[in-house]
């Protein structure tokens, strides 16, 4: 018989750790994310949980959750992630990209 053991996460990870670090909340995650993935970040979560209920497994809810705060460390620091989808959108394109380009823009550009 295998064991999976689990811990709660809380924003305010002990010993200082960053609150997106490897175990990170779904609050946290969640909360570092552009308000425009909220809504696909609520929707992951909720099928991935739906699932883990389902098949009493927690695999999957894991996964998810680690994609999300991969995205969501990306994103916290926002001008970062700007220069980021900036780039990606002038290598997907071959085009150089506006200063003033809407992020948005940038995203869909870049495929992010």
């Amino acid at each position: 018989m295998a064991f999976v053991t689990a811990h709660a996460s809380d924003v305010s990870q002990p010993g200082g750790q960053h609150p997106l670090s490897p175990g990170a909340s779904p609050h946290a995650i969640r909360s570092a994310l552009l308000e425009s993935d909220r809504a696909r970040f609520d929707a992951a979560y909720a099928a991935a949980l739906e699932t883990a209920r389902d098949r009493l497994e927690l695999v999957e809810l894991f996964e998810v959750l680690e994609q999300w705060r991969r995205v969501a460390v990306l994103q916290s620091d926002r001008g970062n992630f700007r220069a980021v989808a900036r780039r990606a959108a002038e290598l997907v394109t071959g085009e150089p990209v506006a200063d003033d380009e809407p992020l948005e823009t940038l995203r869909a550009k870049a495929g992010l």
